[in-house]
């Protein structure tokens, strides 16, 4: 019942994913395929169906004893865990979805993974899909917060959706005569990669979040469908730009960078404004604009809620342990580090 699919079955991989009604980006085979080249594990696509129902989950798979913390401590390529990739995602189900149906799942889904030597799964659900929804069968779930999402079906909708003081800030913007385009050029992704490194490096971002040339090289070849560069340009400088993706009927603001120098200009502002814009005209219904950091309702969040203030998207997390001796065992391994507190609410606590 179940199939378990590698990236390099693209071709099966993207059927597949397409077949449902609701897919979206993330779960797309260009999508992860970049995040494998940043580090994040390999990615897995479990397919599940029977009768009554058909669900779908993609993965990125990674070996423990690879861990910082576990190294020379475990053999290698022995015990494994899974965590949603960078964004959101975790299952889809459809059909006749039911509690018999969902235990099924749930059964079949544990004894393959165990059969893997998975220990764990860490899942990051999908707002705008509310995948959270009767996976409590599958799950611990917690409920985070909010995150903003924009109703783009048409652009009156998206103007009276905003708040008056955003309004003000992208008449503002064009005023000052701020111009928004948009591209798919190589050299857009290497301006992109400038400007956001230097944006990273004002916020002391962790190293994590420093991407690599092959990492937007895999964007612009794997994702050419599903992707572009949104850039604001003011006396033919570029001051800021940002990454959109889309699938389905939902748009990603995916990653972004500003010139601070110019920030009262308020080019993210218009950008945003300029990117709802094109999805309605080019049929998308949403752009899911994402949360705060550490799904906090900071000054991020309240940037993001300018654009709906209405916004009722909300943000949950799970965890699914397949063998719970195995999972006491590494915990047992952090526990000889004198500086490692286990903390309940760290989901994968041997992660922590």
């Amino acid at each position: 019942m179940f199939t378990k699919i590698a990236i390099n079955d693209i071709e099966n991989w993207d059927r597949i994913v397409k077949n449902f009604d609701n897919f979206d980006v993330y779960y797309l085979s260009g999508y992860v395929k970049a995040f494998q080249i940043h580090g994040d594990g390999e990615p897995v696509l479990f397919f599940y169906k029977d009768e009554k129902i058909r669900a779908m989950n993609v993965v990125m798979k990674n070996d423990i004893a690879s861990n910082e913390k576990f190294l020379g401590k475990i053999p290698s390529n022995t015990l494994f865990d899974i965590t949603t990739p960078y964004g959101y995602g975790g299952f889809i189900i459809e059909g006749e979805i039911g509690i018999d149906n969902l235990e099924r799942l749930n059964s079949e889904y544990n004894i393959l993974c165990k059969k893997e030597n998975i220990i764990s799964e860490f899942v990051k659900f999908h707002p705008v899909l509310k995948n959270a929804m009767h996976q409590n069968i599958l799950y611990d779930i917690i409920d985070l917060g909010r995150t903003i999402m924009v109703d783009i079906k048409s652009k009156e909708h998206i103007w009276t959706t905003l708040t008056s003081k955003n309004r003000n800030m992208i008449r503002k913007a064009k005023k000052s005569k701020v111009n928004i385009y948009w591209g798919r050029d190589p050299w857009l992704f290497e301006e992109f990669a400038i400007l956001y490194n230097s944006t990273m490096e004002k916020k002391n971002a962790k190293k994590y979040y420093y991407f690599k040339k092959n990492f937007y090289d895999s964007i612009l070849i794997d994702m050419k469908y599903n992707s572009l560069v949104f850039y604001a340009k003011f006396e033919e400088q570029i001051i800021a730009m940002s990454i959109i993706i889309f699938a389905g009927k939902i748009m990603h603001y995916h990653l972004s960078a500003i010139n601070v120098e110019y920030k009262n200009f308020a080019p993210i502002n218009l950008l945003l404004y300029e990117a709802s814009c094109w999805g309605s005209e080019n049929g998308y219904e949403f752009l899911h604009l994402g949360g705060g950091v550490g799904s906090k309702e900071d000054s991020l969040f309240e940037f993001k809620a300018t654009f709906n203030k209405s916004s009722t998207t909300r943000f949950s997390i799970g965890r699914k342990i397949f063998d719970d001796d195995k999972y006491k065992e590494l915990l047992e391994i952090r526990k000889q580090d004198m500086n490692f507190k286990e903390d309940s609410s760290f989901l994968i606590a041997y992660r922590q």
